[in-house]
């Protein structure tokens, strides 16, 4: 009971530091957005920090290789593929409300209203939106977020980031990541609720569930990779560009990537 106090403690006052988070971003946003480098040996990102984000990118292979990449491959061991899917689903219709508002600051109706559509179809009919009834009908899943909201308004990533345990970023992403923090209805319901646990669990779930999702083409990166760093930087620039542009299943770095879902 003293554990949970303790942490129920960090979330309210996590709520009142996210603001504050949010405004420091920026700042740090627009200064870099100032900054010119060269970016043709970067796979298109100014990478200023390079030699603190390996430091920080070995700390976290390791951390993977130690503790999440085993409970992914044991998750995915115990776990059906069915019931996978179903949190993957059910994990991203609790987004909606984030993509909805991304989508409209984007000033894309037409994925507005698939989002409002794949969460009534799903949240009704597909079980709370364990089983994707709409992608069922053709209205396929779209990942949105402010980063890309901020990419689509002009502004560019700004410096390379690998934070620790969080993986490859820029300055304009993570700085999206608050907002999309500060825009979900759920986090904040949550936090005024008294019920910060659930919280944690989604992140954790979310966590696991990527992490399991990505088992196979990650293995397959590092097994082409002269320098896997510098793979995953290429991969992370690709992968946002091909976000931006709504391209399905992020095909910029996928393609070539085997198909491993016929297979469990």
């Amino acid at each position: 009971m003293v554990m949970l106090g303790g942490i129920k403690k960090n979330f309210k006052s996590s709520g009142q530091m996210v603001l504050k988070s949010l405004l420091i971003s920026f700042s740090v946003l627009t200064l870099s957005a100032c900054a010119t480098q060269d970016t043709s040996m970067t796979g298109g990102i100014a990478d200023p920090f390079e030699k603190a984000n390996r430091a920080v990118f070995a700390f976290n292979e390791t951390a993977d290789a130690v503790i999440l990449k085993p409970i992914a491959k044991g998750y995915r061991a115990v776990v059906p593929k069915p019931a996978r899917n179903g949190v993957r689903n059910a994990l991203r219709n609790l987004k909606s409300p984030v993509l909805l508002g991304n989508e409209l600051l984007q000033g894309d109706v037409d994925g507005a209203m698939n989002v409002v559509t794949r969460a009534m179809v799903n949240s009704l009919i597909g079980v709370g939106g364990l089983f994707d009834v709409a992608g069922y009908e053709g209205i396929e899943y779209e990942e949105e977020d402010f980063g890309q909201t901020l990419a689509v308004w002009g502004v560019g990533h700004g410096p390379y980031v690998v934070a620790p345990l969080m993986g490859p970023g820029s300055f304009r992403d993570y700085s999206g990541k608050v907002v999309d923090t500060v825009m979900d209805p759920l986090y904040w319901w949550l936090n005024n609720t008294d019920q910060e646990e659930w919280l944690l669990v989604r992140t954790g779930t979310q966590i696991v569930s990527t992490r399991e999702e990505l088992l196979d083409v990650l293995a397959e990166l590092k097994r082409g990779a002269i320098d896997y760093y510098a793979t995953i930087r290429s991969v992370y620039v690709q992968n946002r560009a091909a976000l931006v542009a709504d391209q399905d299943k992020n095909d910029a770095f996928l393609q070539d990537i085997p198909d491993y879902d016929d297979e469990y």
